[in-house]
Formats: structure tokens, C-alpha cells, sequence
């Protein structure tokens, strides 16, 4: 389980920073800021969690138990997102940078410290520090990968009706099989990744 011992040993602002949509075949990937401007509760501390080990139930507890704490000033967040043409554009390592970037400049304040998720980060005006694993050590890039994971989620569901026949709203864009079955049926929409490989077999 994260906790947070890592930013307690920190002076100043400390950040976590994770994302959300890597490895879709589909929509934007989404990342997320979270600065703790006080050691959480521990009623609060007990809902998060990487958000990939949460149901998605628990995972909108949690969302909405971070936007109240953020309410009661407990905490600051910030999301940014990168959008397909940009992952086309840039590749998709650049892009969740890009995105991780603007949910950075979205803040009240520039962090002193930045924790991201991974071994390699984006470029910010603050300290850099990645942490492999980080949403299972830290509870700020805990809680920033609830808010990415629920933010793009909720994007993916609005985009269902819009294109049904493509389950959307079931597996947000992630390469399942009833997603690359949809995809050889139906085609590509213009949300699909170019770049990634089922998506570009079909432009071939």
C-alpha cells in the first residue's frame, strides 16, 4: 500500500504525477497532479491506492473523496491531457509528457518536487524525482493516478453513444478482443490512434 513517507521526508510543495491511457488504442491520455498541503487523514489515505488494484467502484469513492479534500483544502490537483493528434504527432511517450506537463501548470503553485510514476519523466521548472512502481509507494502519485484513471474513464464512457457498435464505455479504448473485433468490422473512428499497430493495419 502507498503512504506517505516519501513526501514527509520532502521541504515544500511536493507533487505526484501519474497518468492514465498509455497503452489504448483509443482517446487522449490523461495525467494528474496531486499536492497534499497536509498529511492526509487517515480515513482519506485508507481509499487510495493505485488505482489499477481498485474496482471501479472504489476508484470513484476515491475520486470523490480527493475532489472534497481538494474543497476543504486539504490538497491541490490538476489534470491535462494530451489528445490523439498529439499522440500521432508526438509518439506516446512524448505526449503523456506533454500531458503531465499541463496538469503540472495547472496547479495554484509550481511544486518544488515533482514524484512521477516510471523511470523516465517529462521536463518541469521543479526537481524530478520518478519512482518505478511510485503508485504503490507514494500517496500522492497514488491518488494522482485515481484522478487520471477516473478523468479519462468518464471521457471514454461520453464518447459510447457517440460510436456505438465500439464499446467505449466498457474498456476505455484498451486494445480487448471485443475492441479489435470492433475495430476490423467497423474501421478506426477519428478517436483511434494512429501509430499504434491494430489501428494502422487498417490504413494499409
Amino acid at each position: 500500500m502507498p503512504d506517505f513517507a516519501i513526501e514527509s521526508q520532502q521541504q515544500g510543495r511536493v507533487a505526484g504525477i501519474d497518468e492514465a491511457g498509455r497503452g489504448p488504442l483509443a482517446g487522449p491520455v490523461v495525467a494528474a497532479a496531486v499536492v497534499f498541503l497536509h498529511a492526509p487523514p487517515s480515513a482519506l489515505a485508507a481509499l487510495i491506492d493505485d488505482s489499477k488494484r481498485l474496482t471501479a467502484g472504489r476508484r470513484e469513492a476515491a475520486f470523490a473523496a480527493l475532489r472534497q479534500a481538494a474543497r476543504d483544502g486539504l490538497l491541490e490537483c490538476a489534470v491535462g491531457a494530451a489528445s490523439v493528434d498529439e499522440i500521432g504527432r508526438l509518439n506516446i511517450l512524448r505526449a503523456t509528457h506533454l500531458a503531465m506537463v499541463r496538469a503540472v501548470a495547472r496547479l495554484r503553485q509550481v511544486p518544488d518536487l515533482a514524484l512521477v510514476d516510471g523511470n523516465r519523466g517529462p521536463a518541469l521548472s521543479c526537481q524530478v524525482r520518478c519512482l518505478v512502481g511510485g503508485d504503490g509507494l507514494s500517496l500522492s502519485i497514488a491518488a494522482a493516478s485515481i484522478l487520471a484513471k477516473v478523468v479519462r474513464d468518464r471521457a471514454m464512457a461520453r464518447l459510447d453513444p457517440r460510436w456505438p457498435g465500439y464499446g467505449f464505455a466498457r474498456h476505455a479504448g484498451y486494445p480487448t478482443a471485443a475492441h479489435r473485433d470492433a475495430l476490423a468490422r467497423l474501421g478506426p473512428t477519428p478517436h483511434h490512434r494512429r501509430g499504434f499497430g491494430p489501428v494502422d493495419d487498417l490504413f494499409r
